[in-house]
C-alpha cells in the first residue's frame, strides 16, 4: 500500500482498515516510511481522530511489531498484574504499589520510564540506589519475581518497537496530545508485558498532562475500552495532581520519601489514599479479593505489617541494589546546598503551580531538557506543605535541594510566583476524582 495514500485516507476523514494500519505499523519499524511521512499521518490522526476499532487495530498492530513476553512457564504462585501511571509531580506511587500487591499474592512485573518533561520518572529514582539494574537478563527476573513477587524495571529495546520511533516523531511535530495515538502508546507496551490486568491512574489538574476533568475521563475511557477490546481487563482511576503529590519532587528524595512509607516512619495523608486505592483495585481486578472494601483492608495490612517493605527490600537486593536498602536509603546522595522558601506573610497555602514546580526540579537537574542529559539524583524539594496549610510569615513552605548557591537562589526566585497564600483555605480537592471501569 502507498504511504500517500494512507495518509490521504485519514487527511480525509475517512477509518484506515485494519491493513492500512498493519502497512503503517510495518512501514514505521523497517523505516520504509520516512519520517516526513510518518509525521504527516500523525498529524492526521492527531487532527480527524480515530475510530475505537481503529484505535485497537493500532494498539494491536504496535503490540506485533516486538516481542511479547511470555509467563505461561515461570511458575508463578500469583496473577500477573501492573499499574501504569499518566504522570505527575512527586509521583512515587509504584515504588509502594508493587511490593503492596506483591504481598498480597499479585506478581507485578513493572516496566516504567523514566522522567518525561516536568513529571519525574520511576527508574531515575529507582537508579539513586548504587548497583539497581533496570534491564536484568530474563533469569534474572524470574528469579526475582519469584522471590519478592515484582520487579520495577525499564523497558527492553524489544517491546514495542514502533512506538519508539513513533514517539520520536510525534514528541517533535505536536502530535503527542492526540489521544488514539497516547492510547496505542501505552497500551502496547502493558499488552506487551503478558499481563492478566491493569489499572491506570490518570492524572488530572494543572500538574498533569491531562489538565481538565473532561480530558482526564476522555483519556482514561479510551484507555480502558481500548484495554478490553484487546483482551486485556482494566479499569482506570482519576486522581488530584493540582499540588505535589507526597512531601518531595525529586530522584533521590522521593525515593527516600518512599523508604519512609513503606518502614512506617512518615506516610503523607494523600499519598496513602492513591496508593491503597489503586492496589485495591489491582487485588480486586486480578480475582485476588472479593470485593473493594476487602482489597483495601489486605493493602493496608500488608503495608502496616511490613509484609510491602519485606517485598521491596528483596527486589532492590535481587536486582542488584543494597542488601539492606532501608539502612542504605538513609545514605543516599545529599545536595550540598539547601534553602527554604519562607511564607512572604500569614495566610493559607490555596493553590500551587505543580506543572511550574515540577520545570523548577528540571531545571535544577533532576529531570531532562534532552534525551541525552544526566540526572542529577541529589536535587529537588522536600518538606513539600499541602494546600490548606496555615502558615505564618516567615514559615518554610518548602525546602529547595540544589547542586550550588546559585542554583538555589534561582529555583527560590522562581517557586515564590508558583505558590499562592490566601486569607482563608479553600476547600480541599479529593485526591480520587473518580473511578472509569469497562461499564462506565
Amino acid at each position: 500500500m502507498l504511504a500517500a495514500e494512507i495518509i490521504r485516507s485519514k487527511r480525509d476523514g475517512g477509518a484506515l482498515s485494519a491493513a492500512q494500519i498493519d502497512a503503517f505499523v510495518h512501514g514505521i519499524v523497517d523505516a520504509s516510511w520516512s519520517e516526513g511521512q510518518v509525521a504527516a499521518l500523525a498529524m492526521a490522526i492527531l487532527l480527524r481522530g480515530m475510530q475505537r476499532d481503529e484505535v485497537v487495530a493500532l494498539t494491536r498492530a504496535m503490540l506485533r511489531s516486538g516481542e511479547v513476553l511470555q509467563w505461561q512457564d515461570a511458575q508463578f504462585k500469583g496473577p500477573v498484574l501492573d499499574k501504569h501511571s499518566t504522570g505527575g509531580v512527586g509521583d512515587k506511587v509504584s515504588l509502594m504499589l508493587a511490593p503492596i500487591v506483591a504481598a498480597c499474592g499479585g506478581v507485578v512485573p513493572m516496566i516504567s520510564g523514566r522522567g518525561l518533561g516536568h513529571t519525574g520518572g520511576t527508574l531515575d529514582k529507582l537508579q539513586a540506589l548504587p548497583g539497581y539494574r533496570i534491564d536484568p537478563p530474563r533469569e534474572q527476573l524470574l528469579r526475582v519475581l519469584r522471590d519478592s513477587g515484582c520487579a520495577i524495571i525499564g523497558a527492553s529495546a524489544r517491546i514495542a518497537p514502533a512506538d519508539r520511533r513513533l514517539y520520536a516523531v510525534r514528541d517533535v511535530t505536536a502530535t503527542v496530545e492526540s489521544l488514539p495515538l497516547i492510547t496505542a502508546s501505552i497500551l502496547s507496551k502493558k499488552l506487551a508485558a503478558g499481563l492478566q490486568s491493569l489499572v491506570i491512574d490518570v492524572k488530572c489538574g494543572n500538574g498533569a498532562f491531562a489538565a481538565t476533568l473532561d480530558d482526564a475521563r476522555a483519556l482514561a475511557t479510551s484507555l480502558v475500552q481500548v484495554a478490553q477490546a484487546a483482551g486485556l481487563p482494566t479499569e482506570a482511576l482519576i486522581t488530584d495532581m493540582n499540588q505535589v503529590l507526597g512531601r518531595t519532587a525529586g530522584n533521590a528524595l522521593e525515593l527516600r520519601e518512599a523508604l519512609d512509607f513503606l518502614d512506617g516512619s512518615d506516610r503523607e495523608p494523600r499519598l496513602v489514599d492513591v496508593t491503597i486505592a489503586l492496589a485495591a483495585r489491582m487485588l480486586r481486578l486480578a480475582g485476588l479479593a472479593p470485593d473493594l472494601d476487602q482489597a483495601q483492608a489486605q493493602a493496608m495490612a500488608a503495608l502496616t505489617s511490613g509484609r510491602a517493605a519485606e517485598h521491596f527490600a528483596r527486589m532492590v537486593a535481587g536486582l542488584g541494589g543494597p542488601a539492606d536498602v532501608f539502612a542504605a536509603g538513609r545514605q543516599l546522595p545529599a545536595a550540598p546546598v539547601q534553602r527554604e522558601l519562607l511564607a512572604p506573610r500569614d495566610g493559607v497555602l490555596a493553590a500551587t503551580d505543580t506543572r511550574g514546580i515540577g520545570l523548577v526540579v528540571v531545571a535544577l537537574g533532576g529531570g531532562r531538557r534532552l534525551a541525552s542529559d544526566a540526572v542529577d539524583a541529589r536535587v529537588g524539594l522536600d518538606a513539600v506543605l499541602p494546600l490548606g496549610t496555615a502558615v505564618r510569615a516567615g514559615q518554610p513552605l518548602l525546602r529547595v535541594h540544589a547542586g550550588s548557591e546559585d542554583a538555589a537562589l534561582a529555583a527560590l526566585a522562581t517557586l515564590g510566583g508558583l505558590l499562592r497564600l490566601a486569607d482563608a483555605a479553600p476547600a480541599a480537592p479529593p485526591v480520587i476524582v473518580e473511578a472509569v471501569t469497562a461499564s462506565a
